[in-house]
């Protein structure tokens, strides 16, 4: 199993990279932010997670342990492969996904092909728990109706997310957490 790949980008597709080192190149399935901040001929070092089925092999990428381990946290979740597990991870950064999760936010998830209503929700029914770092976490309110504000404004769902994250946990009125939300996306 390769568990780490330390080398040269060689090649930059729609969404793998091609890592040669010593002599080998390997093909690595990687996050939509992964292949925005990289340049062919850059260094790179990645963490990866061999997939192994019959009729195909496959590697996939990630910056950190942390996202590794997320990433096989989701091929746990019944209905998630691999390929739906790294366009979830591309949808933001991970504690960006990670507050969805608590949050419940299944428009995050549905956003994803082939994710649907059920399996966005039974994504978070067996991750929450398991992803929450506190007990406040657990019984965070759902935002959408936040989100759906900034989004009305002309903010994109993905900015509106990463501005609400921003947002106190002692918050509690909307109309506070638009605010907040507010001053966060205009220090961008």
């Amino acid at each position: 199993m390769i568990s780490f790949l330390d080398g040269i980008i060689k090649a930059i597709r729609k969404n793998f990279i091609i890592v040669m080192t010593d002599h080998v190149g390997y093909k690595v399935f990687v996050t939509t932010q992964i292949l925005l901040n990289v340049q062919p001929a850059q260094k790179t070092s990645l963490f990866t997670y061999t997939y192994v089925r019959e009729d195909q092999l496959a590697l996939y990428g990630f910056s950190t342990l942390n996202e590794l381990e997320f990433f096989e946290q989701l091929l746990g979740v019944s209905g998630i492969g691999p390929k739906s597990a790294l366009q979830i991870m591309s949808v933001g950064t991970l504690d960006a996904i990670k507050k969805g999760i608590v949050t419940e936010d299944i428009s995050l998830f549905t956003q994803v092909s082939g994710v649907g209503r059920k399996t966005a929700e039974r994504l978070i029914l067996e991750l929450k728990e398991k992803i929450a770092s506190s007990p406040e976490e657990l019984n965070a309110p759902v935002h959408t109706d936040v989100i759906d504000v900034l989004m009305a404004l002309g903010y994109s769902r993905t900015e509106a997310r990463e501005a609400l994250s921003a947002v106190p946990y002692d918050v509690k009125e909307s109309e506070e957490k638009i605010r907040h939300a507010l001053r966060a996306l205009a220090k961008q």
